[in-house]
């Protein structure tokens, strides 16, 4: 009897958008990241030992901090983005009035280097409770609350010159994404189209050693300030209509979806889109997308998307629209001052068309938001408002 040949399977190995399968892709990624976990703990150590030889030199020990300010910030008209600049404050701990910060620096930083070595990552709120204790002796805490620790780790983030992902810190999740596109989220394949109501949360580490972009078949990205307007657009399944992705921030979006966006755009080529308020804080949310913001400026080099455009709503909607009086929202002092601050911003100030879109709202002494638009119909601004603004390419740059 002839014996049977047994015939083996070819394994199948599945690729990413780079054409790597994903298990060389996973090992790359972790070879990066140990080769980044090993940059960043020399420079945690480097700042211990520095403080070390001064405490036993008997000398002062003190940091270098770039200050993050207006006063230090520039914008890069060739990049068209915001950068920090050179200037820095020191920080010493024989100062009465700069010890405390000084000592909660050295001691979120050792806090760092215990997650680096145990290859873990914790979020902000657990640094803050990493390094609260109260000091022996007395009835004094290391951090008043949450906010001082957020500082000290930005102070830190500047003065190492690492990121806060490369010190292994994470912010709460808020964010989402849904639309035609596949991802690679730690090791797990995501299918960004079968996410149902409640979408693909984005993480707060989007580098590329956490998401990689496997399969995607979008020509654009639209960005929505909230997750009230994103919700009616994934209801209407605008992603599948207009072949694109769709994401929010919950306002001003926090770094990992201002990171995703930026990737999205730069490794892909896909153009941004944003859908925001008529109102100041829409124009700086745009702002802070395009540009990068003026606190974090030392990251808007792999944050920024000086492309991505501004899609509305627009001073000119209400009438444009047809809108009626309910939807009017009156300005306040304080939207007034902040709408003229933002007509000083040099990449806003030379550029007419945001100068008459920012005089307009002034003149008219209202704001809008965008779900003023669902007093025309539920679905005007999936059906009728942004295919036509993406069709008649009207938008402000």
């Amino acid at each position: 009897m002839a014996k049977k040949k047994t015939v083996r399977k070819k394994k199948v190995r599945k690729k990413t958008a780079s054409g790597r399968s994903a298990a060389a892709t996973r090992s790359a990624n972790a070879a990066v990241s140990k080769t980044r976990d090993k940059a960043t703990l020399a420079k945690i150590e480097q700042l211990g030992t520095s403080v070390a030889k001064a405490g036993l030199a008997q000398r002062d020990p003190s940091v270098e901090i770039p200050v993050r300010a207006v006063s230090n910030m520039r914008f890069n008209k060739k990049k068209r983005i915001l950068e920090m600049g050179s200037n820095t404050q020191r920080r010493n701990l024989f100062n009465l009035g700069q010890a405390k910060k000084f000592m909660q620096m050295v001691l979120l930083a050792r806090g760092c280097k215990d997650l680096v070595e145990a290859e873990k990552t914790l979020s902000l709120r657990g640094m803050y409770y990493m390094g609260l204790h109260t000091i022996p002796g007395t009835k004094e805490k290391t951090f008043d609350d949450q906010g001082d620790s957020d500082a000290i780790l930005e102070d830190l983030e500047v003065s190492l010159d690492s990121l806060r992902e490369e010190l292994h810190v994470f912010a709460k999740k808020r964010g989402t994404m849904v639309g035609n596109i596949t991802i690679v989220d730690n090791g797990d394949e995501i299918d960004c189209r079968r996410m149902g109501t409640g979408g693909y949360a984005i993480p707060s580490i989007c580098e590329p050693s956490v998401i990689q972009f496997k399969k995607t078949d979008a020509k654009f990205v639209l960005h929505v300030e909230k997750d009230t307007v994103w919700s009616r657009f994934n209801e209407d399944r605008f992603w599948e209509t207009h072949d694109c992705i769709l994401t929010e921030g919950s306002g001003q979006p926090p770094r990992g979806v201002r990171r995703l966006l930026h990737r999205l755009n730069r490794e892909l080529g896909l153009p941004i889109y944003c859908l925001l308020d008529c109102d100041p804080w829409g124009h700086y949310i745009y702002s802070v997308i395009k540009q990068g913001s003026i606190n974090l400026a030392f990251e808007s080099q792999r944050m920024a998307v000086p492309d991505a455009r501004f899609v509305g709503i627009r001073a000119e909607d209400h009438e444009r629209c047809d809108l009626g009086e309910e939807v009017k929202i009156a300005l306040n002092d304080r939207d007034r001052t902040r709408a003229k601050q933002i007509m000083e911003y040099p990449w806003f100030k030379d550029k007419r068309p945001w100068q008459r879109e920012i005089k307009r709202m002034l003149s008219q002494d209202f704001k809008m938001e965008v779900e003023s638009l669902i007093t025309k119909d539920i679905s005007y601004v999936t059906e009728t408002y942004v295919p036509e603004r993406l069709a008649e390419g009207d938008f402000l740059d």
